[in-house]
């Protein structure tokens, strides 16, 4: 499965007829997306520990899993332009 055919934490972006980070990567050169990618999973492990409603947790970890997930979808259909 995709990470583009999942979501966590929610369905509000996956009901959207073009997901966030699909327009992202279409604004971005392949590296600046990577980038977007990798920061935002390491925003969501940053945020773990954080005791907030809705914050933190095995939440975000599964967040980042998720970032991660949609790099390695990125990198192997060599969607890279660099």
């Amino acid at each position: 499965m995709s990470a583009n055919e999942r979501q966590e934490g929610g369905d509000h972006y996956r009901t959207m007829d073009i997901q966030p980070w699909d327009a992202m990567e279409c604004w971005m050169t392949g590296q600046q997306f990577e980038g977007f990618l990798l920061g935002s999973a390491i925003s969501y492990l940053g945020r773990f520990n954080v005791d907030s409603p809705g914050k933190g947790g095995i939440t975000d970890i599964k967040k980042a899993i998720h970032f991660l997930e949609k790099l390695c979808d990125h990198i192997s259909h060599g969607d890279c332009d660099d």
